[in-house]
């Protein structure tokens, strides 16, 4: 055990000290960003150097039903090697004994890595950067909602009760007054990022009833969608702890604005440079091609940044949700903003992406959109310094019509990986066709005896 406890991150040793290791929980994300995989005792995790688990497991939906997606082993459900990423070793502080979670890398039987794992499509993007010399950097937004228990579906979701006894506010977009009310559950969220070695770059109200913003510091994409993976469970477990849930659904409440991952963008050179920027500050061609890059491909991964019927709902005009594919400086209008900054820091914003999409798969699609603009030099369309909220539509308007996008995308298929992208589609009609078997209450009260 010795062995492999001396190549963990130092705030898992840190969380150690003084404590016995009980649990170890070897996870991995599938494609909603669940984690799945197997909790067992420290000894026995300490004698074992890999591990196993079926590759169907990335056949699965939300609810839980397995997509017929015709590929051999969905019959015979082979098992994929698990090996412990030990730098991602965390601690998962909310637990009764003392615990730690480490991702593992996947691998097929042969030591390639497993196609439809979102983990190891995001490396598949970062590797072609690679192959340019390059090297991506991002930083995600985070957006949230708190709101009451939830046991019955059937029952419209409402906002947490505050500390003063009120439900929480709407309209209150960067009121502290409004954070301090669910003051509480933030303490014991620093806490658990704390514990797990999580740098916060701050936390912000939202202009939701209940809606927060986390902000993550820049850096590997990821070390990034790995942090958002965890973060996202240690939100759900500190809201827990208080008497609420956490959501992450892209429009939770009826008439609030939705939650987005706004995704911010750079990328740097062999010497570690912004390529976004010249010799003398200056916006550089690469620069513009990564926003026609996001103008031109975004459309085809749409079904990623957007992955449920749901999410669609948050695409709403004057919602603080763009559905349209303009670039801007300092626009939040636009679906892609370029933030205030120096030339060092020069970046795309992403305003597209919502909080409801895998970190993994959100982030390689929208730096796959990005690495295709370089390579193939796509000029962006104008500047557009105007409200964008007037402009045409430019996203699908259903789960369904963007995986047609995602299936006709040969560019974006071949990025990702054309077995990725099979499974994914797959899976998502699978969903989308369960779904449709679903009788709304908007529909028995207007149709019922209407028709």
């Amino acid at each position: 055990m010795t062995d492999w406890l001396d190549q963990i991150p130092d705030a898992a040793r840190a969380y150690l000290e003084g404590r016995r290791l009980d649990e170890v929980e070897c996870i991995v994300s599938d494609l909603p960003g669940i984690a799945r995989g197997k909790a067992m005792p420290a000894p026995k995790f300490a004698r074992q150097s890999r591990f196993f688990l079926p590759r169907t497991i990335f056949h699965q939906t939300i609810t839980g039903v397995w997509a017929k997606v015709p590929i051999p082993e969905s019959r015979t459900e082979p098992d994929m090697i698990l090996t412990p990423d030990y730098a991602t070793a965390t601690a998962a502080p909310w637990t009764a004994d003392t615990t730690l979670q480490v991702i593992h890398d996947m691998t097929l039987q042969n030591g390639q890595p497993v196609p439809a794992a979102p983990r190891n499509v995001l490396k598949r993007v970062i590797a072609a950067y690679k192959s340019k010399g390059w090297t991506p950097v991002v930083a995600p937004e985070m957006e949230f909602y708190l709101v009451a228990r939830n046991t019955d579906p059937a029952i419209e979701i409402t906002p947490m009760t505050g500390r003063t006894g009120r439900p929480a506010a709407a309209r209150q977009a960067y009121s502290l007054s409004a954070v301090d009310e669910y003051g509480s559950v933030i303490d014991d969220l620093y806490d658990f990022a704390e514990a797990q070695g999580f740098e916060i770059d701050g936390i912000t109200q939202e202009g939701g009833a209940g809606q927060l913003e986390i902000n993550l510091r820049h850096g590997n994409p990821v070390k990034l969608a790995d942090e958002v993976f965890f973060f996202k469970r240690l939100i759900r477990e500190a809201a827990l702890r208080h008497n609420c849930f956490a959501t992450f659904m892209a429009k939770p409440i009826e008439g609030e604005p939705g939650s987005s991952m706004h995704i911010h963008h750079s990328v740097l050179d062999k010497a570690g440079r912004n390529i976004f920027s010249g010799p003398n500050g200056e916006e550089t061609d690469e620069f513009r091609h990564f926003i026609g890059g996001l103008q031109t491909y975004l459309p085809a991964v749409i079904a990623l940044l957007a992955p449920y019927v749901n999410s669609y709902r948050r695409y709403v005009k004057d919602f603080a949700a763009p559905v349209n594919l303009e670039w801007g400086r300092d626009n939040r209008t636009a679906g892609l903003r370029i933030p205030v900054a120096g030339p060092e820091a020069r970046r795309v914003e992403n305003r597209i992406a919502g909080m409801d999409c895998n970190p993994y798969l959100g982030i390689a699609a929208s730096l796959a959109c990005g690495y295709l603009g370089m390579t193939e030099r796509v000029e962006p369309a104008p500047e557009r310094s105007e409200d964008a909220y007037t402009v045409d539509r430019a996203i699908p308007r259903s789960l369904y019509d963007a995986l047609q996008l995602l299936d006709a995308s040969a560019p974006i298929q071949k990025l990702l990986g054309e077995e990725f992208a099979q499974v994914y589609s797959v899976v998502k009609t699978t969903e989308h066709d369960e779904y449709l078997q679903v009788i709304s209450p908007w529909e028995r009260e207007h149709l019922l005896i209407n028709v």
